[in-house]
This record gives C-alpha cells, structure tokens and sequence, in this order.
C-alpha cells in the first residue's frame, strides 16, 4: 500500500480518476485498457463511488519455474493461496509457457480481466493463449462451457473458481479430457474440504454407515466420512509463502487420507535466495517424478532415437564442431539449468540456437510427445533425441552426463544387440513362446524395444539392474 498524501480525497479527485479508466462491470471492477492494473470501487447506498482501490499489476516471467514441471505433465491442476500470494501472476505464466513452449491451445476464462488485461486485446503476458471475457461474475461457468464446446482448447485457465455451479463447470471440463488450471481461495487442501461449496473440486465427501463387523475392522464409528466421487483436479498446489509451496501429487490419495484423520505429508518446494529450486520434503507416498512411465522409472533421462528408415540405424555418436564442442538443442528445457550443468560438468559443450546448429537435442517428455516440426525435423536428421521427465536441475544434469558419455558407445556392439532383437522375434513367432534377450543398458534397451515394434511384436523389460533385459512376447499378446 502507498500513501498518497495527507489531503482529503475529493469527488472531483474520484471522478478525474474514473474517467480515465475502463468501464466498471457488476463486480466494480474497471481497468486500463492493455495493462495488467486493476481498479476497484466503493459505492455508496446510493451507488456512487466514494472510494477506490488502485492495484498495480505486473507480468513477472519465470515465476512457475518452481513448478513447469508439473504443469508440463498435462494433469488438471488446482492453486490455492491467501490474496496476494501470486496466484494469478503464475496463472498468466502457466498460459503463457503452454500455449508458446507447447504450442497447446490454451484459452483463458478472464472474468474481471485480471489475467488478461482490461480492452479488447489482451496483455502480451499470456502469449499465444486466447481471451473469452466475462460480462458479469455470474457468468463465469458458462463462459467456462462455451470455452471447452466452442473452441476445442487443450488447457483451460480459470481464476478464482468461486461457486458451486463454477465447481460443476469444472468437473465438466476435466471429463472431457481437458487439462484445467485454476485457482481458488483457501489456505490449504483441508480448508476446501470442508467448505460446502467447493469441496466437489477435491471429489467432495458424504456420510456412510458401516456395518457392525466393518466398523469393528475399522476401529471406528458405524458412520464415517468418505470422499464422494473422483477429484475434479489431479493434484493441488498451495502456496505457502511467495518461495514455497507443497504439492499433493495425488489429491485422491490425500482427500482419503484426511478423512482417515492422516495427516498428509506433501512434496514440498523452495526457492532459495540464489534462484535454486530446492525440495525440503519429498511425498513418502510416491518418490517417482510426476509423469514419468512404469517403464522409464528405471532410470534417469530416456534417450530417444527416430529412425526414418527400417532397419533402424545405429545411433551414432553425437558429432562436435571444429572447436570439439557439442552443440545442445533444448526444446521446452530450461536454458539457465542447461547452462548451469554444461558448467558444472566442465564439459566441452554449448547450447545451439538453432536446431540446423545442433549435434544433439535434449527435449521435455511433454514437448516431445507432441511431436512438433522441431522435433520431426530432428528425427529426419536422425539427431539423437534425449528425454528428461522434468524441468528440474537434476534431471537436465543426468542428461547432459549422458549426452558425453555417448561418444564412448561402440558401433559393432549396438548392431549386435538389435542383431539378436531380429534373431529374438523369428524364433518368438517360430515357436510361439516368449524369449529374453540378454542384458543391456536402459539406452540399448529402449532401441530393442523400438526396433520389436515396428517388426509388429510386442515386448517389455524384466529382471532387475545390471540383468535387466528385453522380453520378446508371442504375436498376440502384450505384457502391458
């Protein structure tokens, strides 16, 4: 807050401000066109204004790096916080990233134009997203319903879901496969559980009666709390302080828990004074990065080769330039923390700007998945792909180690192991039975599994690190 003076405030001092700004909508809410500022007003009983309150506001860039990563899994995502804490700055940044590092249609519910800016074009913040602007608060659901039935968005942006039809609108839209982000007023996943109108965001909660012998098993009460129905939001963000907040990974899982009277123990996030993103406390329930696979929960980053010809070719080393640099592509990956691991790894490496410079990309799962032109582009020059599940540093480091560790992989001995790949799905098909292959490394592995699909047979990986190896499965079945 800044004192503007000891002198009264006069009317014509109000009506000189007012008269410069937006229109003020039903939620006395006005702003200047192509600004994020906001201007709200104090009426009177009569309805004039008597008072105003002046909020500046400001696209601050690289305020969800602390949390990119779990945006970037494509899982429906629910921010809570105390007004102020910068809810609705990360929302902008959240559209901004998906809709222009993801290239995902991403269209965003402005009720008062606090995301977006007020006028009819929005603020440059939000990127390549799209605006639906709200007439009046009440509306907000059904602009919601518009936006998913009129514009086949990809990711949904909400702030302040505050109703109960709002909350029915949501649960709409997540089941029609639509990643939603909202936020809403709360200071944590208990304080909506218990709140009659919002608590159907986390599935919401009934009364059950038990029998005699379940209440025995239970050790509890013959009626209990349980959770309703399946949460509207997959995981919930609460913002703690403006660096820290703790994330509930599976907001089914916790909702279950607290009404088991558990108390939750959440991954929880800091940044520290130098920039870093550190996690104090991991979930005990799940240690495994968000969106990573069954099967690439085995190791750290996937390498990733397309081949644009069958038999796959080989993966050859990544070349270097003259000076003996290798050249990085990232795409969707963090160029600081990129940065930062070259560094570390005293590695003769630099990142390329552009992908016709690179010997070597390193993608985000969630780019690559897409399958971008950058990506096809690289798959045709037969670049060698590296995949991190996640934006964090270690991640990005673990990728660049193997990136070098690379140029030591032979030729013959990759050859041999797609050799016996072949060899495996004759004798599969000849008689009928699963065969093992033998043991190699996750990369190696991952090129059997490739080559096995394209010959139209289904595999998967058994045995544990270093006898962890390819299992080819008889036409027809899968091991999924």
């Amino acid at each position: 807050m800044v004192e503007l003076g000891d002198a009264p405030v006069t009317d014509w001092d109000i009506e000189h401000i007012v008269s410069r700004v937006g229109v003020f909508g039903k939620d006395n809410r006005a702003g200047i066109e192509r600004t994020l500022h906001r201007i709200s007003a104090i009426r009177n009983r009569a309805g004039k204004i008597v008072g105003l309150t002046c909020r500046v506001g400001r696209a601050v860039y690289g305020t969800i790096d602390i949390i990119q990563d779990v945006v970037e899994t494509g899982k429906s995502i629910l921010i809570l916080g105390k007004p102020g804490r910068g809810k609705t700055t990360k929302l902008r940044e959240v559209a901004r990233v998906l809709s222009e590092d993801l290239r995902k249609r991403v269209v965003i519910v402005d009720t008062s134009n606090e995301i977006a800016g007020d006028g009819d074009i929005p603020h440059p913040a939000i990127g390549r997203a799209r605006r639906m602007q709200v007439a009046e608060p009440s509306l907000q659901h059904a602009v919601m319903i518009e936006a998913v039935e009129n514009h086949m968005p990809e990711v949904i942006v909400i702030d302040e879901i505050g109703t109960e039809q709002e909350a029915f609108a949501a649960r709409t839209i997540a089941e029609r496969g639509v990643q939603l982000i909202g936020t809403a007023h709360g200071n944590s996943l208990e304080n909506l559980l218990v709140n009659p109108t919002l608590c159907d965001l986390i599935g919401g909660i009934q009364a059950v009666t038990l029998s005699d012998d379940e209440a025995r098993r239970r050790g509890t009460q013959k009626t209990v709390l349980e959770r309703k129905a399946p949460p509207t939001f997959d995981i919930v963000i609460e913002i703690m302080d403006l660096d820290k907040l703790a994330i509930h990974r599976d907001v089914a899982q916790t909702v279950d828990s607290l009404l088991r009277g558990q108390q939750p123990r959440p991954e929880i996030r800091v940044r520290t004074d130098e920039g870093e993103i550190e996690v104090v406390q991991r979930d005990e329930r799940d240690e495994r990065p968000l969106g990573a696979d069954e099967d690439e929960a085995e190791s750290g980053p996937v390498t990733v080769v397309r081949p644009d010809r069958e038999p796959p070719r080989p993966f050859n080393a990544p070349r270097r330039d003259p000076t003996g640099a290798l050249r990085i592509f990232p795409y969707g990956v963090n160029r600081n923390r990129l940065d930062r691991a070259i560094l570390e790894s005293r590695a003769g490496a630099v990142i390329a700007r552009d992908l016709n410079e690179a010997d070597v990309i390193v993608a985000l799962k969630g780019s690559y998945r897409k399958e971008p032109a950058k990506m096809r582009e690289g798959a045709a020059r037969n670049l060698p792909t590296f995949i991190i599940r996640s934006n964090t540093y270690a991640q990005i480091a673990s990728a660049v180690r193997d990136m070098l560790q690379t140029d030591g992989l032979e030729k013959g001995y990759v050859d041999q192991a797609l050799r016996e790949a072949r060899e495996g799905v004759r004798r599969a098909n000849e008689t009928g039975t699963a065969v093992e292959l033998s043991p190699q490394n996750s990369y190696t592995r991952r090129l059997q599994h490739q080559l096995i699909e394209k010959l139209e047979m289904f595999s998967d990986s058994v045995g544990d690190e270093p006898r962890r190896r390819v299992r080819i499965l008889p036409s027809g079945r899968n091991g999924g």
